[in-house]
């Protein structure tokens, strides 16, 4: 855990030079370590997505219970989704356009049909506390090397986090090499740095979901949970 004391806010224009697009999906289900072949098939179509600065394929995500139901934890193991469930892909305003050549397409997703239906733009969230689900890390990096690292980036990007919390290490699996990530929040960020880093992202494989941040409850509920 990184901990410093809390700063304001000044008012802020929110840009909206990288936008989220959020499509309506039909697909039933994907296994919980998708991100390889959902990239694939993204790419597939949009085969500029992995060379375009700020671009990048949101994993889908479900809830993690409900209903008596568990999210399962191995990587073959399915995900059942629901209509409410979005394909978001973040790309930079000018590519708005291109990416939405998904739309009407179905793509095999590890053997999955998925259904690519009618998009909105979400623009980037002026959240002050923002979550990454994967940041890829080094092989053999204890948590408090991997936050070391992260602030060093960050320090690159002209951000200087004060308050941060990185989950345990899981892997997203490849056909070169296992992916090695932690989940990393970070808060308390100013305005004018949160959206540097959504913009920005951090860390590599973009594609695959990796350093991109999305908005989240406040680490101050995280903080009384753990104390």
């Amino acid at each position: 855990m990184f901990w410093q004391e809390e700063t304001k806010h000044d008012q802020y224009s929110v840009p909206d030079a990288v936008v989220d697009v959020a499509f309506q999906i039909g697909c039933r289900s994907l296994p919980v370590d998708h991100a390889w072949a959902l990239s694939q098939a993204v790419c597939a179509v949009l085969p500029w997505l992995t060379d375009e600065p700020g671009a990048g394929v949101h994993t889908i995500h479900v809830a993690d219970s409900g209903n008596g139901w568990m999210r399962p934890e191995g990587g073959a193991e399915l995900l059942y989704l629901s209509r409410r469930t979005r394909l978001l892909v973040r790309v930079p305003r000018h590519r708005v356009e291109d990416a939405q050549q998904l739309t009407g397409r179905t793509l095999d997703v590890a053997g999955n049909a998925l259904t690519v239906e009618k998009a909105i733009l979400k623009p980037l969230a002026a959240i002050t506390t923002l979550f990454s689900r994967y940041v890829v890390s080094a092989a053999g990096q204890d948590e408090n090397a991997f936050l070391e690292a992260a602030v060093r980036e960050l320090n690159g990007l002209g951000i200087r986090p004060k308050k941060m919390l990185c989950g345990i290490e899981k892997t997203i699996a490849t056909p070169a090499a296992a992916v090695r990530t932690r989940s990393l929040m970070i808060a308390e960020l100013t305005l004018e740095e949160s959206m540097q880093l959504q913009q920005h992202g951090l860390g590599p494989s973009r594609h695959l979901g990796c350093g991109l941040f999305l908005p989240h409850k406040d680490i101050k509920e995280i903080r009384q949970v753990l104390e």
